[in-house]
Formats: structure tokens, C-alpha cells, sequence
């Protein structure tokens, strides 16, 4: 369809074995048919496909920066997008392609993709939050995407009732009939999808379009549920620090393959409503160790949820945010600061140079040890009696708990280990439970009687 002569296309796929696909899918169509074959000439070495009149070249290559940079193609088109997600570099390589859309020869870019077997991460998020955006009127007044979403609708996701009913996937197969038969993907589904939970959500995923994080919320936390109603995206240390009249920290981490979560719970004056607060630590080698969650990763960083240092600094940054809350008289004389005993001896070292030590410390059993935590958190989540700061990343982390029956307790897991992360949202249930216990601040006696409410 492109007359001008010698210009450039691309199909680009994440790994090799895709691209090698999508270009033995356009050569066998050209080969099977001898009208094709007579307009276009195909390179088996180099993966090109060249129309003989005009010397327009499509060529299929993997994402790779070192490939792409420096090329400006009039048409591009991206398969299986949400894999990008995972890969380091993938922002700066989908802005090269873009470029071509600025010349005047106006270059376009095509995407396809299923949904991601994880929760949508990196440049797949982008382009997802974008398309969505467009699709509902939010796009602004000049978008210049199309976007052709398969998928129900998030409260749709959310009602596993409803996705489960085979009748409703019509909705969502528009090859039906074509390269797709209903009927083997109803066996597939009851034979293979529903073979156990995480089978189910990646099957789910795959054929349904229902995004990871979103659907299946049987063995995840019940107040996950409510988590994203509860959002204050206004409220920050400092509105905490003034809006409460006692505040305590917890504190959970792991190696350097871990993040450290830091979590600080406080009182609201007058309507005793909890407020959260919650910040993550990392060592830098994260990144590396579990490279398949550093786009997230990054994606938190630039949130401003998430800081790269190393343990030394970290938790010394840790212990000024708990020296700072006791210096405003919020954190209680005893169980001010909630933590897993476990590999925490740097954290106890640097609470203890601030003068946070003795009573003022609560090592936390934790396990099913937590349970009253995790049922209070549900409990004060649905009746609507506690506001958090709305970050991405601990919606990433409440998606991942999975809960798991402990004797007569819950337990609160990783749904996939190494890759899931929910450090932060332990840190949250350890200062649930000091919370929990009605503690009172130190509040300068000064205070009290220059506002008169203490005879001297």
C-alpha cells in the first residue's frame, strides 16, 4: 500500500522465537500464492520481505536496542507488547520507533498483544493506561491512538461469576470461527485452565483478557478488595505527621534480593481514622538478582514509593523517619516500633543512634502471628475508617499477598516467589497491630499548657 519508493517497515517481536514466527507467517502467505509472490520478493537469511516495484523493505527483528536505534520506519508493528514490559531499555526503544511518526512522511506504529502473565509493568503499562484512557473520553482533546481493547469491563474482571459463564466470551473473540473454535477452548479451559489457581489466572490472562492483579481474587487478601477505594492520594508523611495525635512504624525486610518496607500508621485527632503511610527500601542489586520485576521496579522509583541505596543508608533513613515522628511527641514511650525480628539487627543499631530503643521497640511474631492485623486491615477497609497514600507500589504489593490457613490463623504469602514482593505490606501489618493497641503520644507538656488545656 505504500507507493513512495525505499521506505522502511519493521515487525518486532520481544524474543527471537517470535519474530521468527511472525516472519514465517508473511513468507508462507507470499509463497502460497502466486500473485503475491510476483509483487513481493522474500530473503529467508536476512527475514526481509521487499515489494519488487518500490523497493519498500519490511524486515522482522527482536527488541533490541542496539537493533533499532537510528531507524526511522514508516510503519512498525509491535507484537506481543505486554513482554516488552520486562525489558530494561524498552521506553527509550519505543520512542525511536516513534520518531518516524514526526516526519513528513508520518510514520505509524501498530501494536497487538494479550494481556501479560504478570501485572502490567513498564512500557506495557504505559500503553495500556493510555489506550484505556482514549477509549473512555480521558485521552485529551487530540489523541493519536486508536485503541481496540478486547477485554470486560474492570468490574466485570473483578466478578469471577461472570467471566467464568463460557456464554460471555463471545465478547471477547473476535476470530471466533476463524483461527479460533469455541468449543476447543471451553476443553482447554476445563481441562487445562482450571487445573489449579495460578493455572487458572495465567489461562484467564492469556484467553480472556483478564489483567493479573485484577481477577481471581479467591486466595488473595480480603481487603485488597476495598484497598483501591481507600486511597488519599493528597496524604503524605508530613499531612500525617499534622492530621494525627499518635503515629507508630513498622518495619519488614529480607536480603538484597528483598525490598525493606517501612510503614507508618497514625491516628487521626477527633475521627480516630487510621492514615497510612508507606515507603520501600531496595539495594541497588535487585535489580539485577530479579531483573523480571525491574521495570515495576523503576516504574516505583519514579513514583517516588520506592528509594535504590544501600542497607547503611537505608536504614538510617528509616530511623530518621521514626526519630522525626518522635521529635513531633506522636510515637508512644513503648511498642512505638514494630518489626520482624529476623535479619534486622542493622535496623535495631540505627534506631538505637537516634535514642529509639528499650521499651520503645516490639519485636513481632510473624506468620499467623499477624492474622489480627490482616482481619482488623480488611475490617476497617470496607467500613471505610482508614486512608492510605494511593502509591502504585503497594497496590502492587497488596496484589501480591495470597493467603494461606495457618491452625486457626491466616497467613499472608507471596503469590510467586522471588518475583512477587510484599515486604511493604508486612510492614503495614506490624504497625497495625501497635495501632491496634490504642497507644497515646508524647506530646510536649509545653504544648498543652500554652494552649490552656493543662493547669501548671
Amino acid at each position: 500500500m505504500e507507493d513512495a519508493p525505499n521506505r522502511q517497515m519493521l515487525i518486532v517481536a520481544p524474543s527471537q522465537n517470535i519474530s521468527e514466527r511472525c516472519f514465517d507467517q508473511a513468507q508462507g502467505m507470499i509463497r502460497l500464492d502466486e500473485r503475491l509472490k510476483a509483487i513481493f520478493h522474500v530473503q529467508d537469511n536476512l527475514k526481509r520481505v521487499t515489494r519488487r516495484q518500490t523497493g519498500t523493505a519490511l524486515d522482522v527483528k527482536s527488541f533490541d536496542t542496539s537493533i533499532l536505534v537510528g531507524e526511522i520506519p514508516v510503519l512498525t508493528i509491535i507484537d506481543e507488547l505486554h513482554e516488552l514490559g520486562k525489558k530494561k531499555g524498552a521506553p527509550a526503544v519505543m520512542q525511536q520507533i516513534r520518531g518516524g511518526g514526526i516526519t513528513m512522511q508520518g510514520g505509524q506504529t501498530l501494536m497487538i498483544t494479550t494481556q501479560s502473565d504478570i501485572a502490567p509493568t513498564g512500557i506495557w503499562k504505559t500503553e495500556l493506561a493510555k489506550a484505556r484512557a482514549i477509549r473512555d473520553g480521558r485521552g485529551g482533546p487530540s489523541p493519536i491512538m486508536l485503541p481496540v481493547l478486547y477485554e470486560f469491563p474492570r468490574e466485570l474482571q473483578l466478578d469471577e461469576t461472570y467471566w467464568r459463564k463460557q456464554r460471555n466470551w463471545n465478547h471477547l473473540l473476535p476470530n471466533r470461527g476463524r483461527s479460533i473454535d469455541l468449543h476447543r477452548l471451553i476443553d482447554d479451559y476445563e481441562n487445562n485452565g482450571r487445573a489449579t489457581k495460578e493455572a487458572e489466572q495465567i489461562w484467564v490472562s492469556q484467553h480472556l483478557n483478564v489483567e493479573i492483579g485484577v481477577g481471581l481474587g479467591d486466595e488473595g487478601w480480603g481487603g485488597a478488595e476495598f484497598w483501591s477505594l481507600r486511597a488519599d492520594r493528597t496524604l503524605t508523611l508530613e499531612s500525617l505527621m499534622q492530621r494525627c495525635d499518635v503515629a507508630v512504624v513498622g518495619g519488614d525486610g529480607g536480603g538484597l534480593d528483598d525490598l525493606f518496607g517501612v510503614c507508618v500508621i497514625g491516628r487521626e485527632k477527633v475521627t480516630r481514622r487510621w492514615l497510612v503511610w508507606c515507603h520501600a527500601f531496595a539495594h541497588p542489586k535487585v535489580l539485577e538478582r530479579r531483573a523480571e520485576i525491574a521495570p515495576q521496579l523503576k516504574d516505583f522509583q519514579a513514583e517516588g514509593s520506592l528509594t535504590f541505596c544501600d542497607v547503611s543508608e537505608y536504614v538510617t533513613r528509616i530511623a530518621r523517619i521514626a526519630s522525626k515522628l518522635r521529635d513531633a511527641g506522636l510515637l508512644p514511650e513503648k511498642n512505638a516500633v514494630g518489626f520482624d525480628p529476623n535479619n534486622i539487627a542493622a535496623f535495631v543499631d540505627a534506631l538505637a543512634l537516634v535514642g529509639i530503643d528499650g521499651p520503645m521497640l516490639h519485636r513481632l511474631r510473624q506468620g499467623p502471628a499477624l492474622s489480627p492485623a490482616l482481619w482488623g486491615l480488611e475490617h476497617k477497609l470496607s467500613d471505610n475508617t482508614i486512608s492510605h497514600d494511593g502509591s502504585a507500589m503497594m497496590d502492587w504489593c497488596v496484589g501480591n499477598v495470597k493467603i494461606e490457613i495457618k491452625g486457626n490463623g491466616n497467613m499472608a504469602t507471596k503469590q510467586a516467589a522471588g518475583r512477587a514482593k510484599i515486604d511493604p505490606v508486612i510492614a503495614m501489618l506490624c504497625a497495625a497491630i501497635l495501632m491496634s493497641w490504642n497507644p497515646e503520644g508524647q506530646a510536649d507538656i509545653s504544648d498543652f499548657l500554652k494552649n490552656g488545656l493543662m493547669v501548671a
